[in-house]
């Protein structure tokens, strides 16, 4: 399952909402993208459905790096066994409190447990960056790149990819879709980036005339012929008739 982005309220639908209070959860989440990172609610949530596979004491509820990683790593290995799936990009996305992947997190799990589908569930690509929130915000208030980059880019994500290159990668991804956006800004308004035309787009294109073309032949002894051109595809060679005064000075020996 994936997604085009995350969804325009942070909230949940109504019958989904109803169906996490019914659950009796230790706490009641108010904040999503935290209460759900770490995977204990989630634990907790399959608990009620699958009591023998989860013991809540094997579970820490903290914060840390290390919790995530540890209790995502046992529900991961339960879906596996159970033959049940979750995307992994909404996992590593609710982990690493990306906007919105939280709530499809809980959505999935509500179709997986209830098979119910949400409306709002949609076949497309996953996108959990602020590119729909920085759309909408004025080009004044948009962010800069570094921004960006911290907008777009964990510390827990740096921190559990330990390779050099493949963050490297994703900032220049972030950079590189930074610049797209502001290159169409520049597009769509020129008055507030002082863009001036240049000497090309400002320079008047008449149409050509034919008669001024001609087509050099060349003939059977060798000799070249030229015709006037009939189209304007064929005056591939153009000829300027110049007169030349020569002076001729006489040499005395």
């Amino acid at each position: 399952m994936a997604y085009s982005q995350p969804p325009k309220k942070t909230g949940l639908p109504r019958e989904v909402l109803k169906w996490l209070q019914s659950l009796d959860l230790s706490f009641s989440p108010k904040n999503y993208r935290r209460d759900f990172c770490n995977g204990y609610l989630v634990a907790e949530i399959f608990s009620w459905y699958y009591p023998d596979d989860f013991s809540m004491h094997s579970y820490d509820n903290g914060t840390s790096l290390p919790t995530k990683q540890g209790n995502w790593s046992q529900i991961e290995r339960f879906l596996f066994k159970q033959n049940l799936r979750l995307p992994k990009e909404v996992i590593d996305g609710t982990i690493h409190c990306k906007p919105g992947a939280a709530e499809l997190l809980i959505q999935e799990i509500y179709y997986l447990l209830t098979s119910r589908r949400i409306k709002i569930l949609q076949e497309s690509k996953v996108d959990f960056t602020d590119c729909t929130y920085q759309d909408k915000l004025p080009m004044v208030a948009r962010a800069t790149a570094s921004k960006a980059i911290k907008s777009n880019l964990s510390l827990s994500e740096v921190i559990a990819e330990p390779s050099i290159n493949a963050n490297k990668q994703k900032v220049q991804a972030i950079i590189r879709r930074h610049l797209q956006r502001r290159q169409a800004e520049r597009v769509e308004n020129p008055k507030r980036f002082n863009v001036k035309p240049t000497l090309g787009e400002l320079a008047a294109r008449g149409p050509r005339s034919v008669s001024q073309g001609w087509v050099v032949s060349l003939e059977s002894n060798g000799s070249a012929r030229m015709s006037p051109a009939t189209s304007r595809s064929e005056a591939i060679v153009q000829f300027k008739e110049i007169n030349v005064r020569q002076t001729i000075c006489a040499v005395q020996h």
